[in-house]
């Protein structure tokens, strides 16, 4: 059954335009047929189109469906994004298909790109949410400077995933099942000996992803995957 996005589905039975379109002109669905919906806050909707004309799609709900929390504790992704912004929505798209709760772009001292227009991102959440049937798109945060970043209160464990000689410690190893995670990716060029200090005296742990070296948005994948698998429900 097909999936629409319906952020505002609790006060408006009306699929967005974009929705409707593709609805409407690309699967050719008319009055009567059912679909999915989801608000993109954990819930699903099984839905009765009752009214396709032009761009606009009305439903009537026959049944809400909250979905349970595939994976215990907050899991949050920072990263340096890359020159090329393809790397990164394949990188947003894939770590939603696995399941995180929230990416945030960090500029560093290194970092080879400066700004990230979240647009288009934001709309391969959503259809990285639908494709892996979720009820939940993450949290997405734009360019933040990497020193007020790691000065933010944050509750659970931190991480800094480095590739500076020293004591790390497998991610896998350290992670502790059901309390919020986050975890920091330097860019293609690392972070500097001063982020990685100022990080680990704000309480960030230094971890290994691995013998491998990494590129940024492959270590960022991983750090999910790991997060993700440690806990699963």
């Amino acid at each position: 059954m097909h999936i629409f996005y319906t952020p505002d589905i609790r006060t408006s039975h009306e699929l967005p335009e974009e929705e409707a379109a593709h609805a409407l002109r690309v699967l050719r669905l008319q009055a009567g047929d059912e679909i999915m919906l989801t608000d993109g806050t954990g819930n699903f909707y099984h839905a009765r189109i009752s009214l396709a004309a032009h761009k606009r799609c009305l439903v009537d709900i026959l049944e809400t469906k909250p979905q349970a929390p595939l994976w215990s504790g907050h899991l949050h992704i920072a990263l340096a994004p890359t020159k090329n912004m393809d790397r990164i929505e394949w990188l947003a798209e894939k770590a939603t298909e696995i399941g995180l709760d929230e990416l945030t772009f960090l500029d560093c001292r290194f970092s080879e790109r400066k700004v990230v227009k979240t647009e288009r991102i934001a709309k391969i959440l959503v259809s990285a949410v639908k494709q892996s049937l979720k009820a939940r798109i993450p949290l997405l945060n734009g360019m933040t400077d990497f020193k007020a970043f790691i000065a933010r209160p944050f509750g659970g464990q931190k991480f800094i995933a480095h590739c500076y000689p020293g004591e790390k410690p497998p991610l896998k190893d350290v992670v502790r099942q059901g309390e919020d995670a986050l975890v920091l990716i330097g860019p293609e060029g690392d972070f500097s000996e001063e982020e990685v200090r100022l990080a680990e005296e704000a309480g960030f742990t230094p971890v290994s992803l691995g013998p491998s070296r990494l590129r940024t948005e492959t270590a960022a994948l991983v750090a999910c995957h790991i997060l993700n698998l440690k806990n699963q429900l």
